[in-house]
């Protein structure tokens, strides 16, 4: 099975600009990414797209490869597969890693490949969420699954709702996941969900993955230990140095 990583990589967030090429212990937050996909040891490729000239000079000096794909995107998936164009190769699944992760450990990208067979059209993960301050932040996307491990549906609300338990009572009542925003998608898969329209719950939720679910698209989970520490502001990243002591 071959299976491509591309990483996204935008220069113009709104909280945090440049992030891609913020240092990070000596080396840049893109190539920290990079190099946390390849000693995955699961992908063919690793490649990084992108819309800006300084990131693409950064990566290409790095030795790396990577894309110039359009600025018009409105999503990581959409960029991913204008890369996959541009790469011209032939692989059997793509994984989107972001690349405000710097920190996404290996076996993540591993877990992540092991759910791939040819009945996988999108997989994903999830994580247990361990606090009520993470089953109420607004910015952690929880998810629910089946008992074979297919998302139901994803939410920035707190799901399932536990009636008539009080909220402190809610982890012990019920096993709560949170999503981990890393995605596999089976190569034809891919080829058709980025020509959907925007739907109503995605546009309620502001979730891309709930899209998906709305065309009927399964999306598989597995379930990592692994805590991430996804990059969104300068705070974030003096956080993560403190936990990750880099």
């Amino acid at each position: 099975m071959d299976i491509i990583g591309i990483i996204p990589s935008r220069y113009g967030s709104t909280r945090f600009p440049g992030k891609p090429l913020v240092d990070i212990a000596g080396k840049s937050m893109i190539q920290r990414v990079i190099e946390q996909c390849k000693s995955a040891g699961v992908l063919k490729k690793v490649i990084v797209a992108t819309d800006d000239q300084r990131i693409f000079d950064h990566v290409k000096k790095l030795g790396h490869e990577v894309y110039m794909t359009s600025p018009n995107h409105t999503s990581g998936t959409e960029r991913c597969y204008e890369a996959l164009q541009l790469d011209g190769g032939h692989y059997d699944f793509v994984i989107n890693i972001q690349g405000d992760e710097p920190f996404i450990a290996p076996e993540q990208i591993q877990l992540l490949t092991s759910t791939f067979n040819r009945n996988t059209e999108i997989a994903t993960l999830i994580k247990r969420i361990e606090s009520i301050e993470e089953l109420e932040n607004p910015n952690i996307v929880k998810a629910l699954k089946t008992d074979t491990g297919l998302a139901l549906y994803f939410s920035r609300s707190s799901i399932p709702h536990m009636r008539n338990i009080p909220l402190e009572d809610w982890m012990k009542s019920h096993q709560h996941y949170k999503h981990i925003g890393i995605y596999g998608y089976r190569i034809d898969a891919l080829g058709k969900i980025v020509t959907l329209a925007p739907t109503p719950l995605e546009m309620a939720e502001s979730l891309e993955q709930l899209r998906w679910i709305e065309n009927g698209y399964r999306i598989r989970t597995a379930t990592t230990n692994i805590e991430t520490i996804g990059i969104d502001t300068p705070e974030d990243l003096e956080r993560a140095l403190k936990e990750m002591k880099v």
